[in-house]
């Protein structure tokens, strides 16, 4: 899932309405950017979080196996089909499963701080401040905002 940050929303322009800066984004641009990179960042956290749940399953169900007989039937539940195995011929495929998805967590955790720093840099680079969070950092910085837009002569506020 990506942003598309470097082309606007269908429907509007790249020039500033102001002067013709040609690349300036406007603040509904900048709102959409910074809400899809959060978005993608919130969605990389929920894949994390969803491997992490089948990663103790798969360790849970390794330590149940390692204390049963290995010519023990297995019953293997893999895309709606139930599979009939013994323990020891499932035994190294889940191991092997769960190296897998750890690999798969430390990519999405990788993924997820690179999301995050460039979700900072955005933030930084478009001044973008969040309601709630950034106002109380800086309180009587901009006087003008109360007037009901999202967008100030300083930056961006995103509630």
């Amino acid at each position: 899932m990506k942003c598309g940050l470097a082309a606007p929303p269908s429907g509007v322009g790249t020039a500033s309405s102001a002067g013709g800066a040609g690349k300036a984004m406007t603040a509904e641009q900048v709102v959409a950017g910074f809400n899809c990179l959060r978005h993608e960042q919130r969605g990389l956290a929920s894949m994390a979080a969803e491997l992490e749940l089948e990663l103790n399953e798969h360790k849970l169900v390794i330590e149940t196996l390692r204390e049963v007989d290995p010519t023990r039937k297995y019953y293997w539940m893999v895309g709606g089909v139930l599979l009939e195995r013994t323990v020891e011929d499932v035994l190294p495929a889940l191991e092997n499963n769960k190296e897998q998805i750890n690999k798969i967590i430390e990519t999405l955790t990788q993924q997820l701080q690179t999301k995050g720093r460039e979700l900072n840099e955005f933030r930084g680079k478009h001044n973008v401040r969040l309601m709630g969070k950034d106002d109380q950092k800086a309180p009587s910085k901009d006087s003008s905002e109360g007037s009901g837009g999202k967008a100030s002569s300083t930056g961006v506020l995103i509630s």
